[in-house]
């Protein structure tokens, strides 16, 4: 009986206690979005008992209405996962349209014609979002898809708020479509501290709501893409949108120091060059210690590393179900340790001397979730450029991308971030564009411990490295490390570095990188918008909105009521 009594007033209140902190601490979620109202999506799905993927779909649709610069219908994009204890990546990369053809935007004397992959009707692909979030709904969620939707619904029907940095954006954006196509007429009503409605974009909510994917890729919405194609002489058919599928694909999945990365795999060719990136440095550990952050050397000798990945991007990087990636070859440590061997310490690699090593969207956008029971999304998708191709279809009040600018139009030939290709990634019908999405999950153990990834076009995956780096080299704050001055080198033009316009390389950096024979500037727009969450080893999630963008982070007690 004493011992029952024992048990009874001084153990039992000790493991109830003890089982208390466990089931707060596992639920605890968290949440990085590029805007507010996502953000309260996101806690909203999660608060409702849906997971990490439930709140992923949730806020991919409202970013559809909130942020039409990047988030979509009419894009397309990748997801990296982890769900209980399994990695996992799904592409809804856009592809070409069955009428694609390799020299679509040349003219008869084989010169690219100016814009033409970029603004109209021919400057886009087939789109995979509305696929690629209903896949991912499929195999993971466990909300009912209908209430996903409702809060996306409900944003276009009633209207939001457009923020400062939208409304200015769109203003600045309003003269690269007028009188091409019909951007102003849809978004030329938007200003600030006014009511945003999009009825038409509601609408097709709702069909997708009903109906699911067929809601999007046949029935009233194929008609209307259809027909808005035949208006503006584009590429894209029913039948394009009807054949379009997701394809669930194996992560790159590698060990790096005490850490296993998981990234993306080809299409994108960012899992690479990340990987390439960190390996990399730690080949150049004995160059690297002990040099400040962003020094004038630790920014060198980024600048010779990112030129090998570069050049090996566009020989060998394309679209694996059309050419032969390699992969393995391309992230062997020996190969990469003999790519460091060729590095110049002391004065910038002249570009020609650089070659592949082998011898054989601005504007995206990007959040990362993690829910209670350390279930994380990683998940980038895009219009490509800013508002894509700047059509609306009529209709259905969504954009268009023009991700078909992704392909090397002609090889060489640079596209709207100044990257040039090889026939890896010429264009065919059905083919997935090549990408620099590098939607991104650190694990340690079982336990994920980081979640990143940021738009940026070719900027994304140095942005990600530098941040991954910020963090781990040089013990920074999640808030620090993506506030931190980032900067990019891209092999080509010849030894130029940008640098990101609100947090701008020291003077003096860029004063001595001059002198060592660089052009330095400040990056005609600004790049990178990092979305992240660290996770400590306690399990407590720390996530992080960049103030380069208008981003919300949030922790979210789930035992707790929201505020």
């Amino acid at each position: 009986m004493r011992l029952f009594k024992f048990v009874h007033t001084a153990i039992l209140p000790l493991l109830c206690a003890l089982l208390l902190t466990i089931t707060a601490r596992a639920d605890v979620a968290a949440i990085a979005a590029p805007d507010r109202p996502a953000a309260t999506v996101a806690e909203q799905v999660l608060r409702s008992g849906g997971n990490a993927v439930d709140a992923a779909v949730a806020v991919g649709f409202a970013l559809a209405v909130t942020f039409p610069e990047a988030g979509n219908l009419g894009g397309g994009g990748f997801a990296t996962l982890h769900i209980e204890g399994e990695s996992n990546f799904l592409d809804f990369r856009e592809t070409a349209p069955a009428a694609a053809t390799r020299d679509m935007y040349l003219d008869a004397d084989g010169k690219v014609i100016p814009q033409l992959s970029l603004i109209g009707h021919r400057a886009s692909g087939v789109p995979g979002t509305v696929a690629g979030l209903w896949e991912l709904h499929r195999r993971y969620g466990s909300r009912p898809w209908p209430e996903l939707l409702a809060p996306a619904i409900r944003l276009a029907k009633d209207g939001f708020i457009p923020d400062a940095k939208l409304v200015r954006l769109v203003r600045e954006t309003e003269e690269d479509y007028a009188g091409k196509t019909n951007f102003q007429r849809y978004f030329g009503e938007l200003k600030e501290n006014a009511l945003f409605k999009q009825p038409q974009l509601a609408a097709t909510l709702e069909r997708i709501a009903k109906h699911g994917s067929d809601g999007f890729y046949r029935g009233d919405t194929a008609k209307l893409v259809e027909t808005e194609m035949q208006r503006g002489q584009g590429l894209i058919t029913a039948t394009d949108l009807a054949a379009y599928r997701p394809v669930w694909r194996k992560p790159l999945i590698s060990q790096w120091r005490n850490y296993t990365l998981v990234t993306p795999p080809p299409p994108s060719s960012g899992g690479i060059a990340l990987i390439q990136y960190l390996r990399m440095k730690d080949l150049l550990a004995d160059q690297f210690r002990g040099v400040p952050h962003n020094s004038t050397r630790y920014v060198h000798l980024v600048a010779e590393i990112s030129k090998r990945v570069f050049a090996d991007r566009a020989e060998y990087l394309g679209d694996p179900d059309f050419v032969k990636v390699p992969v393995d070859r391309l992230i062997d440590s020996d190969y990469l340790r003999r790519r460091t061997q060729e590095i110049n310490l002391t004065t910038p690699s002249l570009p020609q001397t650089v070659k592949p090593g082998l011898g054989e969207s601005l504007e995206t956008t990007h959040y990362s979730i993690i829910d209670g029971k350390g279930n994380a999304v990683s998940l980038t998708y895009t219009l490509n450029g800013s508002f894509g191709s700047g059509v609306v279809v009529e209709g259905a009040g969504f954009l268009l991308n023009n991700e078909m600018d992704d392909f090397s139009t002609t090889p060489g030939q640079p596209n709207l971030y100044g990257v040039v290709g090889g026939t890896a990634n010429a264009i065919a019908p059905g083919k997935r564009m090549l990408s620099s999405m590098t939607p991104t999950i650190l694990l340690e153990g079982a336990a994920v411990r980081g979640i990143y990834g940021t738009p940026g076009g070719s900027t994304i995956f140095p942005a990600v490295f530098q941040t991954i780096v910020n963090l781990k080299d040089f013990g920074m704050t999640p808030e620090q490390a993506i506030s931190a001055p980032r900067f990019q080198h891209q092999l080509l033009p010849p030894n130029l570095i940008v640098y990101s316009r609100c947090c701008v390389l020291a003077e003096t950096t860029r004063n001595e990188l001059t002198a060592m024979g660089y052009r330095v500037e400040k990056s005609p727009w600004e790049f990178g918008d990092m979305q992240i969450i660290e996770i400590d080893a306690n399990g407590r999630p720390m996530p992080a909105s960049d103030p380069r963008g208008r981003g919300e982070s949030r922790v979210i007690n789930l035992a707790q009521p929201a505020r």
